[in-house]
């Protein structure tokens, strides 16, 4: 039997015209695969997250840890006290001694060492999250069109339930029609 609408079973050939208006071989591959979970009765809901993660190289795990990070307030309370320390150090508690004295160039050199490494993690970071995003859309679009799939049949279950129901109606109908009719043709003439 056909799960979308109870009738013997559909080939998917016809299930895609049926469904999609077009022949099986025009269907996309998304189509085709939401077309073979609705006639097996599969389920297509999955986390798309955990597909995502799954694929992720020790590169890309390490360039998501980095830009957790350094997105962090942690991390920016880090920075701050690191250069606060780096001021007095070197101002005060050093003074004419100091590694790196006042306009602290060797600090300047290391902060834009620093931006410039992280500012590629991050970026590999947010593509992958942009890749995420398009496997969790690209996924939200197979279960949306099962869905759709499955409220057609049930619109048509509930059609076909309907027709049943008319022609039940209809035959009693006439059978208490043809009772009502051999009622009055017992009748007696002097109208008993």
């Amino acid at each position: 039997m056909d799960p979308m609408n109870g009738t013997p079973t559909s080939t998917p050939t016809r299930a895609a015209e049926k469904w999609f208006g077009k022949a099986l071989a025009e269907a996309s591959a998304v189509e085709r695969r939401v077309l073979d979970v609705a006639l097996h009765q599969k389920t297509v809901a999955k986390d798309a997250a955990l597909q995502a993660d799954a694929q992720r190289s020790f590169g890309e795990r390490m360039a998501d840890g980095v830009a957790a990070f350094g997105g962090s307030w942690t991390f920016i309370g880090l920075f701050a006290l690191v250069i606060v320390l780096w001021s007095l150090v070197n101002t005060e508690l050093l003074g004419t001694a100091a590694f790196d004295p006042y306009p602290y160039i060797f600090l300047n050199l290391m902060l834009s060492m620093l931006a410039a490494v992280q500012a590629p993690v991050i970026l590999m970071s947010q593509n992958r999250q942009a890749e995420r995003d398009r496997i969790a859309a690209a996924h939200d679009y197979e279960v949306n069109l099962r869905a759709e799939l499955g409220i057609i049949a049930l619109h048509e279950k509930l059609d076909a339930l309907r027709v049943d129901q008319m022609a039940t109606l209809i035959a009693t109908q006439q059978e208490q029609i043809a009772l009502l009719q051999r009622l009055v043709e017992a009748r007696t003439p002097d109208g008993r």
